[in-house]
Formats: structure tokens, C-alpha cells, sequence
């Protein structure tokens, strides 16, 4: 079940969820340095880490599921926000360079549509970089924050996912190492603890990235001509009463030339 797009609100609006975006956009920026010249879609509630994007991308869209809700975004010109049916994409097939798949996967019931349509909207070398809540880290324990709910993944469950929804898992990456606790200190800390936590400590990241491309099955090649095969078909239906008329007729001559 999604998470209410009230809640989620207020955990990025609070000091602990600022932290959160902070340390979790760094690591997606270097995952997609840059947007230029393409088309980006952010699925779930992903308006948080697009900013970064809105100068450089050619268009930006966040779509945002039904039992979600929505919100306008950005707060300063035009909107770019659209409430859907996470299986009904309103896009066009082919069209998206780019998906970012944050606060999605774990509340999503009908996952399997949900990548299917994703797969369908993206180009045919289009990326997708799902973002879900690691289920060994200790976010996924605390229910105070929207990690806490839905479905986490570890890193080898994301990917069998993926593969399943005909993508292929090209890169894996770990980010939001800070306990999530509301402390000041440990908040102040919380670039020192990425950098330990990236090193020695990646099985209890707070979250799991997985970057997947699009698999396109290639061509089978130029088939050899089939043999020619005898085709069988049953005799209609009006035809059984003919025939068996035929058979009476054959039947009576020979009689007649008996006698």
C-alpha cells in the first residue's frame, strides 16, 4: 500500500528527511550526472531528487500514483505533476530517456504492470533507476518514516525483479547510511557517515539502487523454408447427410444390379 502523499511530504519538510533527500540525491546524481537534451519521468514521489534536473533535462514529469495522491510541484512555474494509474502510464511507448522509480515499488500492489509499463514507455536505450527501501538496513525497521513501510528489497531480490520484467540490472548502488534518528548530531554527521558506510558498511545502507537498461530481444534471423505439410480439415457439418445419401444411392445401384 502507498504511503499518503501527506506523510511523505512532511517527512521531507522535516530535519530528518531533509538529511534523507540530501544523502540520497548525491548518490543518484552520480549515478545520472546529467540530464541534458533528455526526457525524464519520476514515478512514486520522486520530486524531491528531480530538482536537480529541471534546468538541464528537455522535459520533466512526475507521475504519481492514485492511491498516493498528488501534489503540485514545482512550487514556481508551471506544474509537472500528474495523478495516474500506475498501470495505465499516460505516455506514449518509446518516449521517456529516463525513469526514476523512488517510494514506488515497495507500496506498489501490481508490480509486475507497474514494470511492464515502464518498460514500455522507455526508449530503446533508456534507463531506469529504482530506489526502494534496503531490508537489512535500519530505515526499513523504523515505521516513523515512509521507509519504513511497503515492501523492502535487498539487492538481489530488486534485481531478479527486474530481470522478471524483461530489464537487465546494470549497476547497484547503497546510499542514506545515517541511523535514522532525529539528533542533531548524528544529522551533522550524516557525510561522514556516508562515506564510512559507502566503504565498509553496505549491506545496511538505508537504501537500494539498482540502475537497469531496457532488454530488446534481437532478431531470430531468416527462418529456412518449412516443408509442405498435408492440412486435414473436418468435413463441414451439412456434408455428413450428403454423403450418407451418396452411400444409400452406391448402396441401391448395387442392389438393383444383383437382382
Amino acid at each position: 500500500m502507498h504511503t499518503d502523499i501527506v506523510d511523505l511530504r512532511e517527512f521531507y519538510q522535516s530535519s530528518i528527511g531533509q538529511v534523507a533527500r540530501r544523502m540520497i540525491r548525491r548518490r543518484i546524481r552520480q549515478v545520472w550526472p546529467s540530464g541534458k537534451g533528455m526526457t525524464m519521468a519520476g514515478i512514486g514521489y520522486a520530486t524531491p531528487y528531480l530538482r536537480p534536473y529541471l534546468n538541464e533535462a528537455e522535459r520533466v514529469l512526475a507521475l504519481m500514483p492514485a492511491p498516493q495522491g498528488v501534489t503540485a510541484w514545482p512550487r514556481e512555474g508551471p506544474g509537472l505533476t500528474a495523478l495516474v494509474e500506475e498501470t495505465e502510464l499516460p505516455l506514449a511507448d518509446l518516449s521517456i530517456d529516463r525513469v526514476l522509480l523512488v517510494h514506488g515499488l515497495e507500496g506498489s500492489e501490481q508490480l509486475r504492470a507497474l514494470l511492464r509499463e515502464i518498460w514500455r514507455v522507455l526508449s530503446g536505450g533508456g534507463r531506469l533507476l529504482a530506489v526502494v527501501p534496503n531490508r537489512r538496513g535500519l530505515w526499513a525497521r523504523a515505521d516513523r518514516t515512509p521507509l519504513g513501510h511497503g515492501y523492502p528489497y535487498s539487492a538481489s531480490q530488486l534485481k531478479r525483479l527486474l530481470r522478471d520484467a524483461l530489464f537487465v540490472p546494470e549497476r547497484t548502488d547503497y546510499a542514506l547510511f545515517i541511523p535514522p534518528v532525529k539528533s542533531r548530531f548524528s544529522l551533522a554527521w550524516a557525510p561522514a557517515w556516508e562515506e564510512v558506510g559507502e566503504r565498509w558498511f553496505k549491506a545496511i545502507a538505508g537504501v537500494t539502487m539498482v540502475e537497469a537498461s531496457k532488454q530488446v530481444y534481437a532478431g531470430l534471423g531468416r527462418r529456412a523454408t518449412p516443408t509442405p505439410r498435408r492440412l486435414v480439415l473436418p468435413a463441414p457439418e451439412d456434408a455428413a447427410p450428403a454423403r450418407a445419401g451418396v452411400e444409400s444411392q452406391s448402396s441401391a445401384t448395387n442392389k438393383e444390379a444383383l437382382l
